[in-house]
């Protein structure tokens, strides 16, 4: 892999690494890519809405890279960096726990017909909203002490 601009500066990779566990390596199989280059291809995809074939040679191949990303979903890796995350924005008193909720469900795509079907069936609400809503009632019960009127 070529030398190539970091997305990332070493003290954001400092905050990140502990949260991303590493592939172990299979008996007689290569050493799995280093996690930093992962989430560098990680990172450009999402910062440049690009597909995944499109991702620059001086990353891992795009499929490293989004079997990584699954990985470290099963893992749950990026629940584990969004609390760390809201634990040290906490500590440094930046964070306003009313503001902090976030609904990150989606509307579902049509699978290829061109006509507009019929729903079927009630809405449900979806599983991320309920995982959210988990998450943001576990971590904020009642305002923080500092926050209190």
């Amino acid at each position: 892999m070529s030398r190539f601009k970091s997305e990332l500066t070493n003290d954001q990779w400092k905050l990140i690494k502990p949260c991303l566990p590493e592939l172990k390596r299979g008996k007689g199989g290569p050493k799995p890519i280093d996690n930093r280059a992962c989430f560098e291809g990680i990172l450009w995809v999402l910062r440049s809405g690009a597909r995944w074939k499109d991702l620059p040679s001086h990353y891992p191949s795009p499929s490293t890279c989004w079997r990584r990303l699954q990985f470290w979903e099963e893992q749950g890796a990026w629940l584990h960096a969004w609390r760390r995350f809201l634990e040290l924005l906490d500590q440094q008193s930046l964070l306003n726990w009313e503001e902090v909720f976030s609904d990150g469900s989606f509307a579902p795509a049509k699978k290829g017909d061109s006509k507009s079907g019929k729903p079927s069936g009630a809405r449900v609400q979806s599983g991320w909203w309920w995982s959210m809503a988990k998450v943001f009632h576990w971590e904020a019960p009642l305002l923080r002490p500092h926050q209190q009127k």
